[in-house]
């Protein structure tokens, strides 16, 4: 990444899903990862427990269009999708702006979550989501 984007780690990869069930049998019972649905988000199926990234999770496309454009359809206009990564930086709005500069589209723009996590998003040009973070709750 650039300087201005001064990457820490991969603070999250998981799969976009369209069909819950389908990925839940596939990566729990036929890979054997160990998830396990939120509280507050029955269909989001997680864990912290797997070597080499901080956080996996199966996010389901409509909850990834609600927390980029506010409604749970994707845009038509917008190629859907089919995986999400998250990399932790060192300064988040360093960071947004470097993406601006550079001219990307950014579908969140340096976000606080509920959960305390400050996020910009943008789709990378095959498609992935991908998140600039700063995720306090996971830095030692």
């Amino acid at each position: 990444m650039s300087a201005e984007i001064d990457v820490l780690f991969v603070a999250g990869f998981g799969p976009i899903v369209r069909d819950v069930e389908a990925n839940l049998s596939f990566f729990r019972d036929t890979l054997g990862i160990s998830v396990s649905a939120g509280e507050q988000e029955p269909d989001y199926y997680t864990t912290g427990k797997l070597d080499g990234v901080k956080h996996f999770g199966m996010w389901p496309l409509y909850r990834a269009a609600l927390s980029c454009f506010g409604k749970p359809e994707w845009p038509d206009d917008t190629p859907a999708p089919n995986a999400w990564i998250e990399f932790d930086v060192a300064d988040i709005q360093a960071a947004t702006r470097a993406l601006e500069v550079k001219g990307h589209r950014l579908l969140v723009v340096a976000r606080k979550e509920p959960w305390g996590q400050t996020v910009t998003r943008l789709l990378s040009p095959d498609g992935v989501l991908v998140g600039v973070t700063l995720t306090p709750f996971l830095r030692n």
